[in-house]
C-alpha cells in the first residue's frame, strides 16, 4: 500500500484526494463526486447553533473537505479536494472490509506522524490487514492511557487546591498568632502542638515558656509579645508570650503535613 502523505495547507494538516483514491482503489472522479455529495448534505442539513441564522452553520464543510485544483499531464487544471482528518474519517466510515481498515490505519498513522515530527519520532505505515488492526489497537490503547493520565492529573490538581487555598490564606495574613490559634487550624490543642514541635526539635520549655532552639532563633518564625496584668494583690506585672509569624505558620504547616495532619480547611474545602 502506498504511504499517505500529510502536508500543511493554511495551517491545517490535509491529504490530497488523488492519493486517497489511489490508496482505496477508487477512481478519483468517483471519489470527488462522493465528496461533493457529502458537502451538499453538510451544507443543507448542518444544524445552526442556538440563536444563529441558517447561514451560521455549526458544521462547516471546509472542516472536512477543502476544494482545490491540480494540473494534469495534459497541462489542464482539474478539480480535487484536500481532506482533513475529519474528512478522512467520513470517507473511511463509508468503507467496509479490509480496504476500510487499511485506509483508516494509514490515515490515522499519517496524521500522527505529523505530530511525531515535532519530537523527531517516526511512525511506520501498516502494509497489510493484520498490521493495520494491530496499529489501530495500539492507538486506541495509547488514547485510553492518555485519558487515564489526564484524569489522574485532574484529581491531583483537585486534591492540591484546598492545600493551596490554606497556604494562600497564610501568606495573605500579616498578623502573628498564638500557638492556640495555629493549633485550632488543625483541630489540635496548644499543648499537643507544642509537644509535636518539641519532638521535631523546634522548641523546648524553659520555666514554663516554650522557647525556640538556638538554631531556629533569628529566622523570623516567632515574635515575643509582652502582656501587662495585675496580680491578686493588685501589684502590676508583665508576662512574655511567644506568637507565630506567617513564616512560622508555614514551617508548622509543613511539619504537620509530613505527619499526615491536615488543616481543617484542607479537609472541608470543596
Amino acid at each position: 500500500m502506498k504511504e499517505l502523505k500529510v502536508f500543511e495547507h493554511n495551517h491545517i494538516d490535509v491529504v490530497d484526494s488523488r492519493e486517497v483514491a489511489q490508496m482505496t482503489g477508487k477512481r478519483h472522479d468517483h471519489l470527488i463526486r462522493d465528496i461533493a455529495g457529502y458537502i451538499k448534505i453538510l451544507s443543507e442539513n448542518a444544524p445552526p447553533k442556538f440563536g444563529e441564522s441558517s447561514k451560521e452553520r455549526k458544521i462547516a464543510p471546509s472542516d472536512f473537505f477543502i476544494p482545490s485544483t491540480y494540473i494534469n499531464s495534459q497541462n489542464k487544471e482539474q478539480p480535487c479536494y484536500l481532506l482533513t482528518k475529519k474528512g478522512c474519517d467520513m470517507v473511511a466510515n463509508k468503507m467496509t472490509g479490509e480496504k476500510g481498515v487499511l485506509f483508516t490505519a494509514a490515515y490515522v498513522t499519517a496524521f500522527e506522524a505529523m505530530r511525531e515530527r515535532i519530537t523527531g519520532g517516526a511512525l511506520v505505515i501498516p502494509k497489510d490487514y493484520p498490521s493495520a488492526l494491530r496499529a489501530l489497537a495500539d492507538m486506541e490503547e495509547q488514547k485510553m492511557a492518555l485519558m487515564a493520565e489526564n484524569e489522574q492529573q485532574k484529581q491531583a490538581i483537585a486534591d492540591f487546591q484546598p492545600i493551596k487555598r490554606y497556604v494562600d490564606t497564610i501568606l495573605e495574613s500579616k498578623a502573628s498568632l498564638a500557638t492556640s490559634q495555629v493549633a485550632a487550624d488543625y483541630d489540635l490543642t496548644a499543648n499537643k502542638l507544642n509537644k509535636i514541635l518539641h519532638e521535631e526539635g523546634i522548641q523546648h520549655n524553659v520555666n514554663g515558656q516554650w522557647i525556640l532552639y538556638r538554631k531556629h532563633m533569628g529566622q523570623g518564625y516567632t515574635k515575643s509579645k509582652t502582656i501587662s496584668f495585675s496580680r491578686s494583690d493588685g501589684s502590676p506585672d508583665t508576662k512574655i508570650y511567644t506568637q507565630w509569624t506567617q513564616k512560622g505558620r508555614m514551617m508548622i504547616h509543613e511539619i504537620l503535613e509530613r505527619r499526615g495532619i491536615k488543616a481543617i480547611m484542607d479537609c472541608t474545602a470543596s
